[in-house]
């Protein structure tokens, strides 16, 4: 392929972005959406592929901040995003292109990871990049499922607030949130507007964005944002809840928000979107089974450097292990690291030691927020245990003690 890939520059960005719309259906964006990621693009860290004066590809990376396990540190991360290929020049090698020099600038950036969601499952594993999360969705019955909250929920005062007029103190509640939940991002200036989309084409017949506090002695410490979709049958009133995001600082703020959503007037069924695999909410409810609970992949983590990566994160239990990492498209990454470590901190340095385990950096992505346990992609194959009991110990040492999450997309 000889197209000409180069940094983007803001004169592209209209016939730039337009091509990445074509190639995701041509459906033309709410003129808000579409100024705001107008704002949110890094233009030196976004690339196109043209064909001479026709754009054919193009790709950017966010310059993110995301929680890895480990009280909560912030690791510097590429957030891969705008990925797409003109139709009319696939299998042409112009996503490999893009890829081979999007994770060379990364590298050069001294960022050592690189995340993504991925449109489709099957492209970029060949990428090195592994689904390290899940996310959480469900269709509660709330006319027949009821909530057990703790002591102090009725203590919790709940009010309506335009959406706009309240995002400082939801941000504040959101930032405190960050550092407890591996795969958080840590959301930079412009970033808080993207809760806030609400194009009417979107809504699907439901109301505009709306917005609960949760207060305690006048201090906000938790809000929830959604819709409410408002239906009528034979039998009377059927409207849902559509929950857009919900965060509390409390388990009685968090109880407060849940019942006030279950209780909403006129409606019987709480649409969950996007929460963690470990949702508190499923340990109040009555029945379970009732709540149609639905996983699904969400967060892909690639390894830019293996051992700045593994460096950058704490360990739930000591470990000591050898990895033999394969990895043919970053090959600065191949070859044996020893990874040492416990909760306090970790080294991860290059060895001529007998390796302990062998896998690719796939693997080593889809196990390094700690949701994924190593002895999953063990079990199949993708990781060979060379010296007894290493495949448990490195699980076990990787493991989070909370399930990990990417609250929103990119």
């Amino acid at each position: 392929m000889t197209s000409d890939l180069r940094v983007l520059q803001p004169s592209e960005w209209d016939t730039w972005y337009g091509k990445l719309v074509l190639a995701f259906g041509g459906v033309p964006e709410a003129d808000e959406e579409r100024a705001l990621w107008n704002r949110l693009t890094e233009f030196d860290r976004s690339l196109g592929a043209w064909d001479g004066d026709d754009c054919v590809g193009t790709a950017g990376a966010f310059s993110f901040r995301l929680t890895v396990p480990g009280g909560g540190a912030l690791v510097p991360a590429a957030g891969v995003t705008m990925v797409s290929v003109a139709a009319t020049h696939r299998r042409r090698g112009v996503l490999t292109a893009m890829m081979r020099r999007q994770l060379d600038d990364v590298r050069s950036w001294g960022e050592p990871l690189a995340v993504l969601t991925a449109s489709e499952p099957a492209i970029y594993g060949r990428f090195g990049y592994g689904a390290a999360t899940q996310l959480l969705s469900a269709e509660i019955d709330t006319a027949r499922v009821r909530l057990s909250v703790p002591p102090g929920t009725d203590d919790v005062r709940l009010r309506f607030a335009a959406p706009g007029d309240v995002v400082e103190a939801c941000e504040a509640v959101y930032a405190r949130r960050v550092p407890g939940r591996p795969g958080m991002l840590a959301r930079r200036p412009g970033w808080e507007q993207l809760p806030l989309l609400d194009p009417e084409s979107e809504r699907q017949g439901s109301s505009p964005l709306q917005c609960v506090l949760a207060e305690r002695a006048g201090e906000v410490v938790g809000y929830a944002r959604f819709h409410n979709k408002p239906e009528w049958d034979t039998a009377g009133p059927n409207g849902t809840i559509v929950l857009r995001d919900l965060e509390a600082l409390d388990p009685a703020a968090y109880a407060a928000l849940w019942r006030f959503l279950f209780e909403i007037d006129l409606t019987s069924t709480l649409e969950v979107r996007s929460r963690p695999v470990d949702d508190a909410w499923q340990h109040l409810v009555s029945d379970i089974r009732r709540c149609q609970v639905r996983l699904r992949d969400s967060l892909y983590v690639r390894l830019v450097d293996v051992g700045a990566a593994l460096e950058a994160r704490t360990y739930q239990t000591p470990v000591d292990v050898v990895f033999e990492v394969e990895d043919d498209f970053c090959p600065w990454n191949q070859g044996r690291w020893r990874l040492t470590g416990d909760s306090k901190g970790a080294s991860c340095k290059r060895t001529d030691e007998d390796a302990d385990l062998a896998l690719s950096v796939r693997e080593l992505g889809a196990v390094y927020l700690g949701g994924v346990s190593l002895s999953a992609p063990a079990a199949a194959g993708r990781v060979r245990e060379l010296r007894p009991g290493a495949v448990t110990e490195a699980a076990v040492a990787f493991s989070s003690a909370v399930a990990p999450w990417l609250p929103h997309g990119f």
